[in-house]
């Protein structure tokens, strides 16, 4: 029997207020051209603490320096990649909340780099519609942050947009 599902794991950070949150400019995967969350894979034998620093520093120049997980949850949706026909992408959400230095417009590319930088957007403008559902996620953590909902999401339908939403 052939697996469905390709799946994808990775740890990811929230950083923002009420009123902002630094995403990344997404350059792979299904959410590209899109708006998504500072994170990612972990390396071999990496904990998930280190994932999330290393990758918000790679992906937005940022140094986190207090953090803490607020929760582990999964998007489901029809995505063609290689064989598989759908995607599971599992996420460790940390809450960031403290950094140092500024969020960087463009970052170091290297093999595995999939974002093209960083910046700060208004709440306001965060849809499905521009960003991955990490940061609509996001979005919601930040304007309710005591009831962060861990209930997997299932998309029925899914699209990869062709050109970039910044």
């Amino acid at each position: 029997m052939t697996d469905k599902f390709h799946r994808a794991f990775g740890c990811y950070g929230i950083i923002g207020d009420q009123q902002n949150l630094v995403v990344i400019k997404k350059e792979g995967g299904p959410y590209i051209n899109r708006y998504d969350l500072p994170g990612g894979s972990l390396e071999d034998g990496e904990s998930l603490r280190h994932a999330v620093k290393r990758e918000v520093n790679e992906e937005t120049g940022l140094i986190v320096q207090d953090y803490r997980q607020i929760g582990v949850t999964s998007f489901k949706y029809p995505w063609d990649y290689e064989q598989w026909h759908f995607n599971q992408h599992i996420c460790v959400f940390y809450e960031i909340k403290k950094t140092i230095g500024k969020v960087q417009g463009e970052v170091k590319q290297f093999a595995g780099q999939d974002s093209l930088g960083a910046i700060n957007i208004p709440l306001a403008k965060i849809s499905i519609a521009n960003s991955s559902p990490l940061v609509v996620k996001a979005k919601q953590f930040l304007l309710n942050p005591d009831n962060f909902d861990l209930a997997d999401q299932t998309f029925d339908k899914w699209i990869v947009l062709d050109k970039p939403v910044f």
